[in-house]
């Protein structure tokens, strides 16, 4: 197995919450990451649509395993999304990472995530804090 599926994998087996919403991870390699929920009646708010955490929670996890992924211990500093479509119960979130900069120190990260139908619902913008931390440090 390689290295960032290795990572994910560990990362997911202490993950509850990640659980919880049902990620699928569909891809991972280093600095890339694809996830996919489908979204359930208990995710709606009173507007009867998906609440925004949902769509956020999965691209903060897509962040996190796209960040990780290299095998150095990294956490986000500063996060933001902006959702551009509604979301219903029912419908398929696919969360797509894309890598902006990676230095010693920070990493920045696009997370586009889209509907089954391909449209984008929300856009995410992540940076991660790398520290100096190994996943397996005795390989």
């Amino acid at each position: 197995m390689d290295l960032a599926k290795k990572v994910v994998e560990k990362m997911m087996n202490g993950d509850a919450f990640s659980h919880w919403l049902g990620i699928e991870v569909l891809e991972v390699s280093e600095g890339f990451c694809k996830l996919q929920i489908k979204v359930r009646d208990e995710m709606m708010n009173g507007f009867n649509i998906a609440h925004g955490g949902i769509a956020y929670s999965l691209a903060d996890s897509c962040l996190a395993f796209a960040a990780n992924s290299d095998g150095i211990q990294s956490l986000s500093i500063e996060t933001s999304i902006s959702h551009t479509k509604k979301v219903e119960s029912g419908d398929i979130l696919t969360a797509t990472s894309k890598g902006i900069n990676n230095s010693s120190k920070t990493a920045m990260y696009n997370i586009s995530i889209t509907n089954q139908h391909n449209i984008e619902i929300a856009q995410f913008k992540g940076t991660v804090f790398r520290t100096e931390k190994e996943w397996f440090p005795n390989k």
